[in-house]
């Protein structure tokens, strides 16, 4: 089992950065691979950004490529999300998930394990 608790999230103005934090507690989570999804009321989820277990491989939506950065110290059990020149688009709950080994993926399905959501608010 892993749990996972994000951090990070808040209110930003547009343009404005944030990094959020998915830390991980139960198996060694340098063997699972960790993706971002983020979530507003009415919509689905949506997928954000993945990283594979070693860190070697990443993988964006083109909605947030060139503006958010996914990265991981496996020695901290911690997943990041970089979030820079943020939009009010942007504006949703963010979960961070995890599963067992492979590379990245983009399909919430794919997931094992998830956290509670961290809400970040873009104003205009």
């Amino acid at each position: 089992q892993v749990q996972l608790v994000e951090s990070g999230g808040g209110l930003v103005q547009a343009g404005g950065s944030l990094r959020l934090s998915c830390a991980a507690s139960g198996r060694s989570f340098s063997t699972y691979s960790g993706g971002w999804f983020r979530q507003t009321p009415g919509k689905e989820r949506e997928f954000v950004s993945a990283v594979s277990w070693s860190g070697e491989n990443t993988y964006y939506a083109d909605s947030v490529k060139g503006r958010f950065t996914i990265s991981r110290d496996n020695a901290k059990n911690t997943v990041y999300l970089q979030m820079n020149s943020l939009k009010p688009e942007d504006t949703a709950v963010y979960y961070c998930a995890a599963k067992f080994l492979g590379s990245v993926f983009t399909s919430e399905n794919e997931y094992s394990y998830w956290g509670q959501g961290t809400q970040v608010t873009v104003s205009s």
